[in-house]
């Protein structure tokens, strides 16, 4: 997959960051710190909505 860091990531190398990969209908989503780790799969409209409660800053579960 052709992973991306978030447009947000700082310069510095010790900084966590999110990457996605797109891959069919799915986004794929990687902790930067941890390439080989957990990877969590979202159906694109899950991804949108997902995006969309962050920006709002609804994070509560």
């Amino acid at each position: 997959m052709n992973w991306r860091k978030s447009s947000y990531t700082g310069g510095g190398n010790d900084e966590a960051c999110v990457e996605l990969a797109e891959s069919g209908d799915r986004v794929w989503v990687r902790d930067s710190k941890d390439p080989d780790g957990v990877r969590l799969a979202f159906g694109r409209e899950a991804f949108a909505g997902l995006l969309e409660r962050v920006k709002r800053g609804d994070l509560s579960l």
